[in-house]
């Protein structure tokens, strides 16, 4: 620190700070100075009679003034502070003395090039072994820094109590550190505490895997550009998400687990954390920033899930409009109905030598109505192909007992939907004449004119979702389409 602050680090302030012994001992002053040095905070002090007698390096930094020209001046008149602000700061640091407690004060001190600085001071007396004031320190920063600091603990303060993002500190072995309320609200916590240290697992069920790569790969490697969708469930039958969108293919549908509970999409962003007191980065952990879309992702799903649907019948009439003969035409619109719907369809209908249903009956005598199998799609499903003309005439019933749901709906003339839950029952699917693995079922009923021609069922398996209400009102028009067909074939037949 130099030969003049040396020699002041044994004086009156010197010893009083350095809380007596053998102050004014060479390893004392080293140690002494490598403290003031090793300081975060710029810090000058003055004894008695207001003559610098310390002045470190963050102070040098900060007004560019080095120990040698500031140790011994007297007070700071001319040089730090301009000569006209001299008699307001002065008095006001030097008269920490005779106050107890700590002062603060902001002040606009003057660098060696002439600039000026605004800094935060906070100055204390220096008493000595009689309990007389001896000096004065004063540790400063600048006001821009001072602020930035509050402004990053204000921001952590209200990350964790009034976000509308939840906010998890993971550690570096992906335990939650910190949770926020909403956060806690999320997860579904009893209280902010209540899953510290514990692991991620005892929390999520669906999506673990994923996040926990993605705070892997955050550590390893840093945040990635933007956002990740994650869609996830919790454990304790804690999920209760409704609905969920249309995924198009034979996976579980998006924010569905494996055995078919619904989940919610987080759209989370990740930040590795650092310490910003070591020579090179140590990751502390990763902050998981995460908010819930799942609102937002179902309604986009469904838009494209009806503008699909839309599409694919149009597409059906389409191509229905070039078939030379009605039933090739209901083919069609079977065919076409399969996409991003179902993994089988049967089309059943009345016998032509028995009279169509106006209002839907229970057959002869209490016994089911006698549907007869006109059409299959995929073409292989339970042995049937698409069958164009045996619609048309009287065939052998398929032989659906009475709680069928096939039959119910014919009986009531409206849509029936029927599961078995998430995987399959031996049994279940032959009991009704479905293709083995059926899961889930729905019966659409065929009017045209009034009357109640057939039945069109739509059959999923175990990787899919049950039926809903959006998935019945999508059958209901393509039943109408085949009603129509079917309606035509038999006139024109006729």
């Amino acid at each position: 620190m130099g030969k003049s602050r040396a020699e002041h680090v044994g004086a009156d302030p010197g010893d009083a700070a350095g809380g007596g012994g053998t102050a004014g001992s060479p390893d004392d002053e080293l140690l002494l100075a490598a403290l003031l040095d090793g300081m975060d905070a710029a810090l000058c002090a003055f004894d008695s009679d207001g003559v610098v007698t310390h002045w470190n390096r963050e102070a040098e930094r900060i007004l560019g003034w080095t120990a040698e020209e500031a140790v011994g001046r007297r007070g700071l008149a001319g040089w730090a502070v301009r000569s006209a602000d001299a008699a307001h700061v002065e008095p006001r640091l030097l008269g920490a003395m005779d106050t107890p407690g700590r002062q603060v004060h902001e002040f606009a001190l003057v660098t060696k090039d002439g600039g000026r600085v605004l800094v935060r001071t906070q100055s204390s007396g220096v008493a000595g072994a009689d309990g007389r004031p001896t000096g004065v320190y004063c540790a400063f920063s600048e006001v821009h820094a001072q602020i930035d600091l509050e402004r990053s603990i204000a921001l952590s303060e209200a990350l964790f109590e009034d976000a509308a993002w939840g906010v998890v500190l993971v550690d570096a072995d992906l335990r939650p550190a910190v949770v926020n309320t909403h956060a806690a609200r999320a997860l579904r916590l009893t209280s902010r505490t209540a899953v510290l240290g514990r692991p991620l697992g005892e929390l999520l069920d669906h999506g673990l895997d994923e996040l926990e790569g993605a705070l892997q790969h955050v550590l390893a490697q840093g945040a990635p550009p933007a956002p990740t969708e994650i869609w996830v469930s919790l454990r304790r039958g804690t999920d209760r998400g409704e609905g969920d969108g249309e995924t198009g293919t034979k996976a579980p549908a998006a924010g569905a687990s494996g055995d078919g509970r619904r989940g919610r999409c987080w759209r989370s962003g990740f930040l590795r954390l650092a310490s910003p007191l070591a020579e090179e980065p140590v990751p502390l952990g990763v902050a998981w920033l995460f908010r819930d879309v799942t609102d937002e992702k179902r309604a986009a799903q469904d838009v494209s899930r009806l503008r699909f649907r839309d599409n694919q019948l149009h597409r059906a009439a389409r191509a229905a409009a070039e078939c030379e003969n009605p039933m090739e035409a209901a083919a069609v619109h079977l065919d076409f109905s399969l996409a991003g719907f179902a993994d089988h369809a049967l089309l059943d209908l009345l016998p032509v030598g028995r009279p169509a249903s106006a209002e839907g009956d229970g057959g002869d005598g209490g016994a089911p109505v006698p549907l007869v199998r006109a059409a299959a799609t995929p073409a292989s499903s339970h042995g049937h192909g698409p069958v164009v003309e045996a619609g048309l005439a009287s065939g052998i019933p398929v032989g659906y007992g009475p709680t069928h749901p096939a039959v119910q709906a014919y009986d009531r003339g409206t849509t029936v939907r029927t599961s078995v839950g998430g995987a399959a029952v031996p049994g279940w699917a032959q009991g009704r004449k479905w293709p083995d693995g059926t899961v889930h079922g729905l019966c659409a009923v065929l009017r045209s004119r009034g009357r109640t021609l057939g039945v069109v069922t739509f059959l999923r398996g175990s990787s899919r979702r049950g039926f809903d209400r959006a998935d019945a009102s999508y059958a209901e028009d393509i039943a109408v389409r085949l009603a129509s067909a079917v309606d035509l074939a038999r006139t024109t037949r006729g």
